[in-house]
Parts: C-alpha cells; structure tokens; sequence
C-alpha cells in the first residue's frame, strides 16, 4: 500500500439485515450511520463525471445529484445480466436470447472463450480477478505469495484490458468472509484490503477506460467490511454487494453508509440454503424451482433490480448454468442436462418486457410419505416409500418426470467453493400415476442408514425443467 495513498477517517457503520449471504452467520443490529467523510468517489459537483475505456471501449460512471448512470461507449448501460457458469458459446448465447446484456465471471481461466462469445452475441463483461481469500488458507502475511499474485492479476489486466467485451473489474469476490470458530462472522486480516488496494491502483494507472468494484458477502460485519476496504481503496470506483434473501435490504443497507458512489448486485438468487430451515439431522430444506423463480421476482422488485435507478446500477443473477452446493439444483438457473427452469423465463419477463415463446414447468411441493421436508421424515432400511410431486406447466404441455436418490454431500463448502457432488444410489421406482398437478412413485428406501435426498425433475420435452428434492433420513434397524 503506498505510503502516498489518502486515509479517510470513518466512523463505525453497523446495519440491520438478515442472515449472512456467505456464511452460516446471523445479522443483526439497526439502521447504519457513517461519516460523510467516507466517500470513496467524492461529492464532487452535482454533474460530476467519472471517466474510466481504451481502444475497446470506454466505460463512465456519471452522477447528476442522487442518480447515477453507467455509460459504455457513450450510451446508457443498464445492467441485467447473470453470473457465468458456462464456458461454451451455447450457453452464453442463450443469456443474450433470453434478453439478458452482460454477465459476470468469478476468474480468467475460460476468459478468452468467454469474451470472444460475448463480443458476437453483444454481450459486456464484468471481469473477476482469480485473487485468493483468506477464508480458503491464502496467507496475506506472506510477503511473496502476495507479490506474486499481484503479479499474475497485473498480467491478466494487462491481457484483457483493451477487449471490446470488458466492462470492467472485480477486483475479489468476498474478500470479507471470514468464519470465526463459532461460526460467526469476523473481520479478514486488514492485509487483505491493502492487497486489494495495489491491485485497484494498477487498474486506475493501466486501464482507466474501465471501472473497479469489490464484490462484498453480505455477512453480520457488511457495513464494517465496506469503511475497512474504502480506507483501504478511497477512490474505489463502485461498490457491488451478493445478498439472496437479504436482497431487499440491500438498498437501505446503501443509504445507510452513507457513501457517494453507486453499486451493482453482484449475486442474487434463491434463498441460500444458510437462510433455510433444516431437517432434524441439519440438512437445509431446498425451496421448489417454482417458489424460487416467484421468490427471485418478488426479491429484485423490492430490492429496484427490475428497474435500475439512483445509486443502482444493475446486477447480475446467480447462477447461468449450474453448479453443486448442497445440492446439484439449489442455484443453477439451468439444470446438469441444460434445463431451463421457470427463474430463467421470470429473468427473460423482467429484462424484454415479455415470456419466451415456451414457458418451462414450475414445481410447488414434493411430499414423502405424504409429509413435507419440514417434518423431518426419517424411514427404514428397504422400507416401501411413497412420494408426491406437485408440478404446474402455463403451456399445459405432457410432462416426464425423473426420479432419482442421492446421498448428501459429506464436506460442505463454504462461500461457494468447490463441493463433491455426492453419488446417486441404485433405487427401484414403480407405480408411477398421476392425478390433475400431482406426479407419483413408489420407491425402496436405500438399505444402508443414513442422509439421503429424493430427487424430481419434470421436463416438458421442450427444453423446460421444473425441479425439487426431499431430504430423509434413513435408520439403523
């Protein structure tokens, strides 16, 4: 950290909010109060213009009193767009038909491919910077482990900084996560803000054409988080937050601060599975795919996301494509196969004005021995189960269901790392019916006690996939 860099002096910040987007951590307190001497951007005048393209393009952050616009090559910009998962040119393009702008990585490893996909689909890209956090065992206290990652993020903003596709940084994805031993939320060693701060004056000395931002968990710690950082990095350009069922909080959590800049919502969703209830045992209870796509709805309404104004500048949806996380189907937006879940035509309404010609199927309920998720249904070795889904098509078209047991995952993740998906269990499924909404099947629990979740996917052949699943226990005779 230069020694030249100005120190803004901030009060403490604290905020009401629900649980932590990242973490197990609840949050709690009251409305956030901060010194106007925390900007960031600065006050400025009233039409104060920050400038900051190349010969690819050129991205500006303009304000005009409270409202403030991003603009790309000279033109308003938006932001409705989703978190990339995937690296093939298919699944970019689908984002661009299903009206979406712009998506977000979490690293540069697929960036060539990616870039080069979202140039021909007419598709901008918020770049993240593969930076280490602290949460995976990255040590900010070693010298050269840090010098040489300065290193290799100079060299990737040096590769891409003149991309057409770019529009701008991320300089680390929740750098501020940090689980304490009791589970509760803590502050990161301040050494990681400093890195993060060497990394952001490089992009302001060799890409001025594009904007910065850190993207902050929304963790019991949030308001902290964000004056710790902007010590850290005063003239940060944007501020970007990942919040699920927090999200509606997020613009007050904004005001609250205090701060003059404009912010983005880096990741929104489902209801994250630390903001559900569990079974018994403590495994999280997954939401059906068509409470998600009315919950993700109702969220980004309340939170201004359907409509970008002031300090909002837009966000990005989690996840385009499809990932494991207690779950293989809890945050894609698409399925292991390429289904399209009901989110995605919710996502396609909201940002073109109108549904896709084929509307996928949405699930209400999944019923085991006729009792919900929340009853904690635990069952014998072998035993004959029976089990219910209730699933709706706006098409009305014939839908195949696919049933399937797994076991739960043995090492969960946290903050969205890497997690083993766990193996599916050879399982007998006979007495398939149906009556009106509702699918059924008669099933053989697994011989072998222990957690295990039914699976149901319901596909309408036309690229369509409602999904639910059903945690239960199995006992030890």
């Amino acid at each position: 950290m230069k020694l030249s860099r100005r120190l803004f002096l901030v009060m403490s910040l604290w905020v009401s909010a629900s649980p932590a987007q990242a973490g197990p951590a609840a949050t709690s307190g009251a409305p956030a109060a901060a010194n106007d001497a925390l900007q960031g951007g600065g006050q400025g005048n009233p039409a104060q213009t920050m400038t900051v393209a190349s010969a690819g393009s050129k991205v500006e952050l303009l304000q005009s009193g409270k409202d403030w616009t991003l603009q790309v090559d000279g033109k308003p910009f938006v932001v409705h767009g989703a978190g990339m998962g995937y690296t093939d040119e298919a699944g970019i393009a689908r984002l661009a038909e299903a009206g979406g702008n712009a998506f977000r990585t979490w690293g540069t490893q697929h960036l060539d491919v990616q870039l080069a996909a979202a140039q021909r689909h007419g598709l901008k890209v918020l770049v993240g910077l593969d930076m280490q956090k602290q949460l995976q065992g990255f040590d900010y206290q070693d010298e050269e482990a840090v010098a040489r990652q300065l290193k290799a993020l100079q060299a990737s903003i040096d590769r891409y900084r003149s991309h057409p596709g770019l529009l701008g940084w991320i300089i680390a994805n929740e750098p501020n996560l940090m689980i304490g031993a009791d589970g509760a939320a803590v502050q990161p060693d301040p050494a990681v803000y400093e890195a993060m701060a060497d990394v952001l004056d490089y992009i302001h000395e060799q890409d001025p054409d594009h904007p910065a931002t850190v993207a902050f968990a929304f963790t019991a710690t949030l308001a902290e988080d964000v004056a710790l950082a902007l010590q850290a990095m005063p003239a940060l350009d944007f501020l970007s937050f990942q919040a699920y069922g927090a999200l509606p909080v997020v613009p007050d959590l904004v005001q609250g601060l205090a701060v003059n800049l404009p912010y983005m919502v880096t990741e929104f969703g489902p209801l994250g599975h630390w903001e559900m209830p569990a079974t018994q045992w403590g495994r999280e209870i997954e939401e059906p795919s068509g409470a998600k796509a009315v919950g993700l709805v109702e969220r980004m309404q309340q939170a201004g996301l359907h409509d970008p104004q002031g300090q909002l500048l837009g966000g990005f949806a989690f996840l385009w494509g499809h990932k494991q996380e207690r779950t293989p189907t809890w945050y894609g937006l698409f399925t292991e196969e390429g289904g399209r879940t009901a989110a995605v035509d919710e996502l396609s309404r909201l940002w073109t004005g109108q549904y896709p010609r084929h509307r996928a199927p949405s699930a209400w309920g999944l019923t085991l021995n006729g009792e919900v998720a929340g009853a904690s249904v635990s069952v014998l070795p072998a035993s004959r189960l029976t089990a219910s889904l209730q699933v709706s098509d706006p098409d009305s078209d014939d839908l195949t269901v696919r049933w399937q047991v797994r076991k739960e995952v043995e090492l969960r993740s946290h903050g969205g790392h890497f997690e083993a998906r766990p193996d599916s269990v050879a399982t007998q499924f006979s007495d398939h019916s149906r009556a009106d909404d509702r699918h059924g099947v008669t099933l053989l629990a697994p011989v072998d006690p222990g957690h295990y979740r039914l699976y149901a996917w319901a596909s309408d052949e036309q690229g369509g996939v409602a999904t639910a699943n059903f945690p239960f226990l199995v006992q030890p005779l």
